[in-house]
């Protein structure tokens, strides 16, 4: 007898739908941080510009890596839901669990881009410290 049925995958669905919905965000709020960068890129100092580059790139990977693994959790839930209509139930409790582990290191890889997105904010805050520092004070 099966451990699973058809509702068991049925029911991850729903979050990863959401979930890569929130990935999409996340690589458009990507593109257009890259559209931004290049008008800076034309005003402001260059090594800032290079270390967001760098950043930029990083988190672009990960993105990529996280959309797949996450995507492929989604197409593995699938499959196992057809193999359960199928009677293949040894095979579909096989994929399913295939498609939660795929499913955790898309979060993984997405914790890790959190983290690089954070680094961002860090390399913006210590340029705008570093110009402020520059600044002749102004005293009324």
């Amino acid at each position: 007898m099966s451990m699973i049925n058809l509702t068991t995958p049925a029911l991850l669905f729903p979050a990863t739908s959401l979930l890569l919905l929130a990935y999409t965000n996340r690589f458009l709020v990507l593109a257009q941080l890259i559209r931004n960068l290049q008008h800076q890129g034309q005003n402001d100092e260059r090594g800032l510009v290079i270390r967001q580059i760098l950043n930029l790139r990083k988190r672009i990977v990960l993105t990529r890596y996280m959309q797949a693994l996450g995507v492929s959790s989604f197409i593995m839930c699938a499959i196992s839901m057809f193999l359960i209509f199928v009677d293949r139930n040894r095979a579909a409790e096989v994929l399913f669990g295939l498609s939660l582990f795929l499913l955790v290191l898309s979060l993984l890889v997405s914790l890790w881009e959190i983290m690089i997105s954070t680094r961002a904010i860090e390399i913006t805050l210590e340029d705008m410290a570093h110009k402020l520092e520059r600044a002749p004070i102004v005293v009324e």
